[in-house]
């Protein structure tokens, strides 16, 4: 679901929910019940602002033994920053 829901962001509301929810098989009927109830509100709240005390200001982010990687997400520039980090806790 998350993907689809990223993928689709400029459509974000009840109908496409209730399509991507019919396209996974799951229950259109359940999801808008949890959205109308608030059921998951709290818990978005707090990963929010765990996000938030963590410096994510964004996505995607990710971060390399602890440590927020601020430059391009490209897979080769990963790798780099992955290779450097553990070359510097291996000295």
């Amino acid at each position: 679901m998350h993907d689809l829901l990223f993928e689709n962001q400029n459509r974000l509301g009840l109908p496409l929910f209730e399509q991507l929810a019919e396209e996974l098989d799951l229950d259109p009927e359940a999801l808008i019940a949890s959205l109308d109830s608030h059921e998951f509100a709290a818990r978005v709240r707090a990963d929010f602002s765990g996000g938030v005390r963590s410096g994510v200001n964004g996505t995607p982010t990710f971060f390399i033994n602890g440590q927020r990687h601020d430059g391009p997400f490209d897979h080769e520039y990963l790798v780099e920053a992955i290779e450097a980090a553990l070359a510097t806790t291996h000295h």
